[in-house]
């Protein structure tokens, strides 16, 4: 392998713990996970990390590593953090909307629109006589799932998003299989109040 072999693994490495890896935004490094992957596995799995490639969705990242009983574990990388309420209601709502647009569609992209996650999300919120307030508000929400990975902003039309696949790794079916009882409780507390803001129950 050449320097510049080597720094492009550099590279590659950095961006997969920065975040996702996806081969339609980021072809250079995905060609590199594709060529390097063994090496790549090897170099994270000395700090307790996997690496996870879908080949079929074209994304790859890192995922720490579960270990069995016995096993002397090595600590978080990253520790773990709750997400606000509305983040885990946009990500719940998205995954279901995700499994409903495959039952239905032969399509591989599911494009959907700001004032849809809007429409969506407003039914679990507080009611508000301040809707410009409500709109920034979902807009920071739709911002720090679009960080985390889960949605991508279309260029050329900042009002349009693509919901990435590699959410169905995050939403699990355990998640899916609690979900009536889930929105039962995000509808208490668009109600009611009956879960503290800022709290999302996992």
């Amino acid at each position: 392998m050449n320097a510049m072999d080597d720094l492009a693994f550099s590279r590659t490495v950095v961006a997969l713990f920065k975040n996702v890896v996806f081969k339609e935004t980021d072809q250079e490094h995905w060609e590199v996970i594709q060529a390097q992957k063994n090496k790549i596995e090897d170099y994270v799995g000395k700090i307790g990390l996997t690496l996870i490639v879908d080949e079929l969705d074209g994304y790859g990242y890192l995922k720490q590593r579960s270990y069995g009983e016995g096993e002397e574990a090595i600590p978080r990388l990253v520790p773990r953090h709750g997400l606000s309420y509305p983040v885990s209601l946009l990500l719940v709502l998205l995954r279901k909307q995700l499994v409903e647009f495959d039952s239905t569609t032969g399509d591989q992209r599911l494009i959907i629109t700001r004032q849809q996650i809007a429409e969506r999300m407003s039914l679990f919120l507080k009611d508000t006589t301040n809707e410009a307030k409500l709109m920034a508000d979902i807009d920071k929400h739709i911002d720090r799932v679009e960080k985390m990975g889960f949605l991508h902003r279309l260029r050329g039309n900042e009002e349009r998003f693509e919901v990435q696949r590699i959410l169905r790794n995050f939403v699990t079916g355990e998640w899916l299989s609690h979900f009536n009882e889930r929105l039962e409780e995000y509808r208490r507390y668009a109600n009611a109040g009956e879960l503290k803001d800022g709290e999302a129950k996992s």
